[in-house]
């Protein structure tokens, strides 16, 4: 059972390899392909491939493709952001390895979405895969009807909602701050699914009154700290820690609430955390960590990659969905969540039970009745969210403090 029930559903995790990131601009591809017979990929990274986050999700997805399939080689460029890179598009870099023989290239960022497209528009014999996005999304606001891009984007919304569970079974403040990076649909989304969770958990678990869940998002910016042009995550989460919110959950790039949390903890403090996107953002804080919901980019892209090499590649619009029978099963479940040490065994036992609930689709969260964060309603009693409500998610839902727009 998925969200986007009417969706392609494939699936993403892979094993952990690590280099130095490129320094240069968009001469800067790291290149791996020594075979000219090989079949030449290419990914575009926003951040450092080495982030302990999404983009090193990426980058081991990359691996995983490489290791599942012989003949096929990655090069990459990481760090195409305005902080690292002012005057480079990654559009710019898109050219640069086509010209170097990329067949197929992975813009990881939503960042990316206009020179996505531009880039296939360009280059129509190259196949473009684009994380997050929705061009390719026959159902969705911006079709665009180009053949020769996919986009992929596991459902996360699961992840969030799991991983809000856990935060509200481990806090015995009841406040549980949120460290959000930039705001639009897609953070709006999983903020919400977060909260959700952590409602359900709190009322039905830990049977109290939903009134003193406090629940606060703070946005940095942008995905990463870029000093001089974001909020510093690093005293946002020292902020939280520092005025009674004993859990933390990261919804960026990197991974600071893991780094002040064990700073806090070392000082004293009764505090936990949650990580996001890599399955093991654990390791930062072990024993203070209750878990982290991560996404599985890798059997999503070895499908997409193996299309492409065979001349089957059509432009697909893919949620890869959790596989509830094995969430963390690395070749069949898009979505995971990793538990932490700090996780309670009682809480294991009822988060365990709310997964359970979420996959036999016993517990729904997007259904009605809800209110967007001003009162105005979202969904009518007994209404169910429909997939473009949920992708095109316009306001946070009442109860969470921070800002919408």
């Amino acid at each position: 059972m998925g969200i986007f029930a009417g969706a392609c559903n494939s699936t993403p995790t892979a094993p952990t390899v690590s280099t130095t990131a490129p320094t240069s601009a968009t001469t800067a591809a790291t290149t791996t392909a020594t075979d000219a017979k090989e079949f030449k990929a290419a990914m575009i990274f926003v951040g450092p491939k080495n982030d302990s986050g999404w983009n090193q999700g990426h980058y081991e997805a990359s691996k995983y493709v490489m290791e599942k399939q012989s003949g096929i080689q990655f090069d990459y460029v990481d760090k195409v952001n305005p902080g690292d890179r002012p005057n480079v598009k990654a559009s710019q870099v898109a050219d640069d390895l086509i010209a170097k023989g990329a067949k197929l290239v992975v813009f990881n960022s939503d960042d990316f979405k206009d020179d996505a497209l531009e880039t296939a528009k360009k280059h129509p014999n190259v196949s473009i895969i684009h994380a997050s996005g929705d061009y390719a999304w026959k159902e969705g606001k911006n079709f665009k009807n180009q053949k020769n891009i996919s986009n992929v984007m596991p459902q996360i919304e699961y992840g969030r909602m799991i991983s809000g569970c856990a935060a509200a079974l481990n806090s015995e403040t009841g406040k549980i701050g949120f460290v959000g990076p930039l705001i639009n649909d897609e953070t709006r989304r999983l903020v919400s699914a977060s909260y959700l969770g952590a409602k359900y958990c709190w009322q039905t678990y830990r049977k109290k009154n939903p009134e003193d869940l406090k629940f606060k998002v703070v946005w940095i910016g942008f995905w990463f700290n870029i000093p001089g042009q974001t909020l510093d995550p690093t005293k946002v989460s020292d902020d939280f820690y520092n005025s009674g919110f004993d859990v933390v959950m990261s919804g960026i790039d990197t991974p600071e609430v893991a780094v002040q949390g064990k700073k806090a903890a070392e000082a004293g403090k009764k505090v936990k955390y949650l990580h996001y996107g890599l399955k093991t953002g654990c390791n930062a804080a072990p024993e203070i960590c209750i878990g982290v919901p991560y996404y599985n980019w890798g059997p999503a892209y070895l499908d997409q990659v193996k299309k492409a090499k065979d001349g089957k590649f059509t432009g697909e619009f893919i949620a890869a969905a959790p596989n509830w029978k094995d969430l963390n099963n690395p070749d069949t479940s898009g979505v995971g969540f990793e538990k932490g040490k700090a996780l309670t065994p009682e809480g294991d036992k009822f988060l365990t039970e709310f997964i359970t609930g979420l996959g036999d689709g016993k517990i729904s969260l997007f259904k009605g009745p809800l209110n967007y964060q001003d009162g105005t309603p979202f969904l009518k009693e007994g209404e169910t969210a429909t997939p473009q409500q949920i992708w095109y998610f316009t306001s946070l839902i009442q109860g969470i403090e921070g800002a919408s727009k």
